[in-house]
């Protein structure tokens, strides 16, 4: 059972990821992958995180999966955009 109390917080905090990177202002979606680099040095410091390996293997896979969906967020709000300036454009024509 702790298995999936991980598996929905991680799907969550992608979700919150995803939502922030869809705001106008992309520094909204640099706020989780800062605070997960801070949580993780503070557990690697505070040795619950004992290996260094595993340490640099979870701020690698981690900050890939945020910046995956910072990206995914930028491209869907660039695309929103660029149709609502299509469909004005078409109104304008009429």
């Amino acid at each position: 059972m702790p298995n999936l109390y991980g598996v929905l917080i991680t799907a969550g905090v992608l979700a919150i990821q995803y939502f922030f990177s869809t705001r106008n202002s992309g520094f909204w979606g640099a706020l989780i992958p800062v605070s997960y680099i801070v949580f993780l040095t503070w557990m690697f410091v505070t040795n619950r995180i004992e290996s260094a390996l595993a340490f640099i293997l979870a701020l690698i896979l981690g900050i890939l999966f945020l910046f995956g969906e910072w990206i995914g967020g930028r491209k869907y709000l660039r695309e929103k955009r660029r149709k609502e300036l299509d469909k004005m454009k078409a109104f304008d024509m009429k």
